[in-house]
């Protein structure tokens, strides 16, 4: 029965986790679409997204205060609620203005009130053996959303479309795209609200109330106990890394649409299938780190990104387009493996408990600050290198940053064997002196 709660708890987070961002990231599957239906440029739509970055900067530190403090069940409740009512909000077409304030609602409470409590959440119920699953299980559960909802949502737009290429289809089979995944996000919303439990029947609630309860107020020692722990850093500048890897996901639709010449709605199938590679990339990267370790799988999953990404960026484009269309759905395999086994590492870090939720808050700061700037360097490499050598220059960015991650992963697993050791050491001596 233990078990059972701990699981179901899980899934309600996979759920609201796999429901919350793909709104947001509708660019992946349907970018012309997007820049067509609002009238925008992609310069404006890289803008949009530096938006939606600064939102995501600013939430993330307090997201984690807030995670020590308030209850999940509220949080997440009120995350999900606030950006499906943005999304109905998203599916009238508004003007440019306009879209930019809906971004900074949809960055903002997608992380202040949502994300470090996700994450603590995960963290608490996971045990110590379990972690590499568990943390994979979230990105892959997420990413089978993820998928399900690209599936039923490329159903709709098709559906719609059909063989026309009119704009007021393609502007009706967008919009009803959107509707879909605004009803999805309330209907989480109100799900979370009635069977996340908070009495005491929870065994999250059990866990981790003593702990979360004494942490109503933040002061001076718990930011110098988070910052004064090196792995914090390292951690933050690993998934920092990473996560300028994972950007290269984002692109890979228009890069086949403009660089390939391939229709928009092939384009639409390759990107589902990569969005699939995502529970097959979570769940095979933590069942395959905690058997073979961790950082270990983390670094083989950023060595094969990287030479994927450098391959798509110089193959001949008169290439049939099964090469790259092969290459965009393995690319999403490796990017995906290593979202699901970045957080895995936190374990390792050596975080009191009660200041976890800040502690994520921080590494969180420091890991996804890409958000601000991989739109302003794609708008960099865009304007040097042209619309078709700024997706190869913008990829061959993110396998450098992949390569950089794989070093700094190496120095933070010799870092805590080194701490490993001297607490073995420490250990044995207390215990000779007793």
């Amino acid at each position: 029965m233990e078990n059972f709660k701990r699981y179901f708890q899980f899934f309600l987070i996979i759920l609201a986790a796999g429901s919350i961002f793909p709104l947001i990231y509708l660019k992946t599957n349907y970018q012309e679409t997007i820049l067509q239906v609002y009238g925008i440029t992609l310069g404006q739509l890289n803008g949009i997204f530096s938006v939606l970055g600064i939102a995501y900067l600013i939430g993330y530190g307090p997201s984690g205060w807030l995670a020590d403090k308030f209850s999940a069940k509220k949080l997440l409740f009120t995350s999900l609620l606030v950006c499906g009512l943005t999304g109905l909000w998203f599916a009238q077409v508004p003007s440019y203005s306009m879209v930019l304030v809906i971004f900074m609602i949809w960055g903002f409470f997608s992380v202040f009130t949502f994300w470090a409590a996700h994450l603590k959440l995960v963290k608490l119920i996971a045990k110590r053996e379990e972690e590499g699953r568990f943390f994979g299980a979230l990105d892959g559960g997420r990413g089978l959303i993820e998928a399900i909802l690209a599936s039923i949502a490329l159903f709709i737009f098709t559906s719609i479309l059909g063989d026309s290429t009119e704009f007021v289809q393609k502007k009706e089979a967008l919009k009803y795209v959107v509707y879909m995944y605004s009803a999805m996000l309330i209907v989480v919303s109100v799900l979370i609200l009635f069977f996340v439990k908070e009495d005491s029947s929870s065994s999250i609630k059990d866990e981790s109330s003593s702990k979360v309860g004494t942490t109503t107020k933040i002061n001076v020692k718990d930011f110098k106990q988070i910052f004064s722990n090196k792995f914090v850093w390292l951690l933050g500048g690993i998934i920092f890394m990473s996560y300028i890897v994972t950007w290269a996901v984002y692109y890979q639709g228009g890069f086949l649409q403009k660089n390939i010449s391939i229709d928009a709605a092939t384009v639409g199938k390759v990107t589902v299938i990569m969005l699939w590679m995502r529970p097959v990339g979570g769940f095979l990267g933590g069942f395959l780190g905690d058997k073979f370790g961790k950082s270990s799988i983390l670094i083989a999953a950023l060595g094969l990104s990287s030479i994927f990404l450098i391959a798509i960026s110089v193959l001949p484009i008169t290439l049939p387009h099964m090469y790259f269309n092969v290459l965009v759905v393995l690319i999403g395999l490796m990017i995906y493996t290593v979202r699901g086994l970045y957080w895995s590492l936190l374990g390792d870090c050596r975080i009191d408990e009660k200041i976890l939720g800040l502690a994520i808050g921080v590494i969180s700061f420091i890991g996804y600050t890409p958000d601000i700037i991989m739109p302003i360097a794609n708008i960099v490499l865009f304007k040097t290198f042209g619309d078709n050598g700024g997706y190869n220059a913008y990829f061959i960015f993110c396998a450098s940053a992949g390569i950089i991650a794989i070093l700094m992963t190496l120095f933070f697993r010799m870092s805590v064997k080194k701490e490993t050791r001297n607490s073995i050491k420490t250990d044995e001596l207390i215990v000779k002196n007793a």
